[in-house]
């Protein structure tokens, strides 16, 4: 009776690699552009770090 032969390293790292390929390639076509809404503004809130009136008053509580 034959035995299996066990997956040696060049293999595992072969189909290591076709996986990672594979799956790169996948989600490459899977994204897609983004539409914009209609009737949506850029305007409507700033994004990130604004100086807003209850940041103002901490900075002030801080002063020395």
């Amino acid at each position: 009776m034959k035995t299996a032969k066990p997956n040696n390293r060049r293999n595992f790292l072969l189909a290591a690699s076709l996986g990672t390929a594979g799956a790169a390639a996948g989600l490459t076509v899977a994204r897609k552009p983004v539409e914009k809404a209609e009737g949506s503004t850029t305007d409507a809130q700033p994004s990130g770090y604004h100086a807003s009136e209850h940041i103002l008053k901490y900075y002030k509580t801080t002063e020395v």
